[in-house]
């Protein structure tokens, strides 16, 4: 036979064969917890590992924060106000609220909230109208975050900025404030009074006004800290210097601009010393 006879016959056989297809072995056994990580290193010093990189992860977040406090410092002042989502448009509360941050920016004070319906609406919304009355430069902020009854923020922002976790919030609501107004709430509010309050207490904050509005909602609150924890002495008599309860919008108002006012000559002389 001929060699290109052979090439033929031997591509015939090839064709007339059928083609095996290799198939990989499927095996019902379970993977096993851990395995992976096992090759890679035990589950200890991964997660020795992942802790280290938070750890230095936060200290850049320390770092740049006070970078971003230095810059900020003495420039603006800004006022935040902590309240109820739940309340409405035609209470009494709402109406005070949006009252206050009305005279707050006739004053061309900024206001931050936490940009969700309620009282912070209110707030809001009040800082867009008084800036339009008296033409001022204040800004309406709004630091929100996900939540499934506050689907979206309220429409009255200026700067949004958005957090996924409430520490993160609560650090930023302190870095960019000056004096803050809590309002009537739940849990959430009381948890922003308390964490304003123990961070001025520690010096973690820089001291400034803690204006609650509406006493009939805060007396309770603080006749059981005067008479538990305090007399306990659990805290001082000089930690409820910076507290200030009120009645009216025109009452914290007066607190904040006295307190906006030694903000102002403070920036004052900053300007004039020679650098």
């Amino acid at each position: 036979m001929t060699r290109s006879k052979k090439k033929i016959s031997a591509r015939a056989t090839r064709r007339s064969t059928p083609r095996t297809q290799k198939t990989k072995q499927r095996t019902d056994t379970p993977r096993v917890p851990g395995a992976e990580s096992s090759r890679k290193g035990s589950r200890g010093e991964r997660r020795k590992h992942l802790d280290e990189r938070l750890r230095l992860l936060y200290q850049r977040a320390v770092l740049i924060e006070d970078e971003l406090r230095k810059l900020d410092e003495d420039r603006f002042y800004r006022v935040c106000i902590f309240g109820s989502a739940r309340i409405k448009p035609e209470t009494k509360q709402y109406t005070d609220v949006f009252d206050l941050a009305r005279y707050l920016s006739w004053e061309g004070i900024d206001v931050l909230t936490g940009g969700g319906p309620g009282l912070m609406e209110a707030a809001n919304m009040g800082a867009r109208l008084g800036r339009e009355e008296k033409k001022t430069k204040n800004l309406s902020y709004g630091l929100t975050i996900q939540l499934e009854f506050e689907p979206e923020p309220n429409r009255h922002l200026d700067i949004k900025r958005h957090h996924h976790k409430f520490s993160s919030r609560l650090d930023d609501f302190m870095r960019l404030s000056n004096s803050v107004v809590c309002t009537p709430g739940g849990i959430g509010t009381l948890l922003e009074f308390f964490f304003v309050w123990q961070l001025i207490q520690v010096k973690h904050a820089t001291p400034r006004p803690i204006v609650l509005l509406e006493k009939k909602f805060w007396e309770g609150v603080l006749d059981w800290m005067r008479n538990e924890p305090l007399a306990r002495g659990l805290l001082g008599e000089k930690d409820f210097s910076i507290i200030h309860m009120v009645d009216t919008p025109a009452e914290a108002f007066d607190i904040i601009s006295a307190h906006h006012q030694e903000f102002r000559e403070r920036k004052s002389k900053i300007v004039e010393e020679p650098t």
